[in-house]
């Protein structure tokens, strides 16, 4: 099988804060499939280290109240490129992000409120219908694929 995955769930430093959200449980079930790794943010040409962002309104803006809109949207859109060229089976995306959340997001206020909703990235794949997990459900489904 071949899955797509948020390049910071297996070690890559690209989060925000320049750090990663490593996932020793999904790299161990990683390993016996055909996996495709992708930052939308750092394909959209955003730096890292980065000011964290959030959904307000539809519109990507980050802490200091610049839109970063132009930027998620082009990351989102040349990583979901990569996942039909890739033709993947599934993404497992880090949860709660603006860019890969799948079911929350942040609400807009960078006061860690949850709300219901999908980051830029996620909502293409679910869209096209891709099968896509959050971190969270991978985490806490005992599931065979």
């Amino acid at each position: 099988m071949k899955i797509l995955v948020s390049a910071c769930l297996v070690g890559e430093n690209c989060k925000y804060n320049g750090k990663n959200n490593y996932n020793e449980k999904l790299c161990e079930f990683l390993k016996n499939h055909q996996v495709v790794t992708v930052c939308p943010e750092v394909l959209g040409g955003l730096l890292t280290p980065r000011i964290p962002s959030e959904i307000v309104n539809g519109e990507v803006i980050n802490k200091e109240g610049i839109s970063v809109d132009k930027e998620f949207r082009l990351g989102a859109e040349k990583a979901f490129q990569i996942a039909m060229d890739e033709k993947v089976d599934l993404a497992i995306l880090q949860s709660r992000s603006p860019s890969c959340g799948v079911k929350e997001i942040y609400d807009g206020t960078f006061s860690k409120t949850k709300i219901p909703g999908s980051g830029v990235f996620a909502r293409m794949l679910i869209e096209a219908g891709v099968k896509v997990l959050d971190l969270e459900e991978f985490e806490n489904v005992d599931f065979e694929i």
